[in-house]
Formats: C-alpha cells, sequence, structure tokens
C-alpha cells in the first residue's frame, strides 16, 4: 500500500485490520452457508430459493474478496485458514442440519442481520478516520441489507403457499 493511503488510517490501523478480518471470516462462512444450502435445500419453491442462495453466495465471495484486498491495502494479511475464520467470526455459522426451504431462509435471515449489524458497527466506529474502509463497509451494508430483504421475501412467499 501507498504510504499516504496508510497515513491517513493512523493509529487505528491495528484496529481497523482487525474488524476488517473479523468480517472476511465472516464473508467465507457466509459464502459456505449459502453455497451448502443451495446444494441441499428441499421443499417448496426450492429452486427459487436456490437461485437466490447462489447469487448470494457469490455476493458473499466477492465481499471477501474486497475486505482481502483492503486487508493487503492497508499493509496486513487476511487470515489464511478456515480454522481462524470459527475463531474471529462475528456472526459465527450455523450448519444447516434441516434442509427444509424454511429454515435453511431462516437461518440465512439471521445471518444477513448479523451482517447487518457488523457493517453498521464497522461505518459508525471507523468513520471518516478511514474513508476508504467506510465506503467499503457501506457498500456492502448496502448488499447485506438487500439479501435480507430478498430472503424476507421469499419466506413470505413460502407462508403463502404453505397457508394453501
Amino acid at each position: 500500500m501507498g504510504t499516504k493511503g496508510r497515513e491517513i488510517v493512523g493509529d487505528s490501523i491495528d484496529r481497523v485490520l482487525e474488524l476488517l478480518n473479523k468480517a472476511f471470516a465472516d464473508e467465507w462462512l457466509a459464502y459456505y452457508q449459502y453455497w451448502i444450502g443451495a446444494k441441499i435445500v428441499e421443499g417448496p419453491m426450492k429452486d427459487a430459493v436456490i437461485a437466490e442462495l447462489v447469487q448470494h453466495a457469490a455476493d458473499e465471495l466477492r465481499h471477501a474478496d474486497m475486505v482481502s484486498m483492503r486487508i493487503i491495502q492497508l499493509g496486513g494479511t487476511p487470515l489464511t485458514s478456515p480454522k481462524q475464520w470459527f475463531e474471529w467470526t462475528n456472526c459465527g455459522y450455523e450448519a444447516p442440519d434441516d434442509k427444509f426451504v424454511k429454515m435453511i431462509l431462516e437461518q440465512n435471515i439471521s445471518g444477513e442481520q448479523c451482517a447487518i449489524t457488523t457493517y453498521n458497527s464497522i461505518i459508525q466506529e471507523i468513520g471518516m478516520k478511514d474513508p476508504v474502509t467506510y465506503n467499503l463497509a457501506v457498500q456492502i451494508l448496502q448488499d447485506e441489507v438487500t439479501h435480507e430483504e430478498d430472503l424476507q421475501a421469499l419466506l413470505e412467499d413460502l407462508g403463502v403457499f404453505l397457508r394453501k
């Protein structure tokens, strides 16, 4: 990273790197949660749910890439082991042991709500001390809000479907 770009972060660099690595762990676990869910989901409307989960998985992988690039720009190293993801995660990982579409949707809605809280916290804490990371967090937060809305809409549609 350029010295001036790192300089604007100042004394906050270690904390910013910590927050970013925690978010990086979350993104990888979210990616896997969506990816595996799309493979195993069962029940009504599963094709629509699969399509949404596949798209969200791609978005989470893109987020992991964005966050890792920012970590590297700041002179840090992204977590290098999946074991570290479980040690650093904000949101954890809930294995989709119940493959029914409603349960898969609810698990992923919960994950998105945690991601929204995480990125909102990053935005609040970092503010303009690091405008580049701030903008990155805002961009990802917008995606996470959309993901929550998409999944909740599918869950509502499923509820209507199941009542008939």
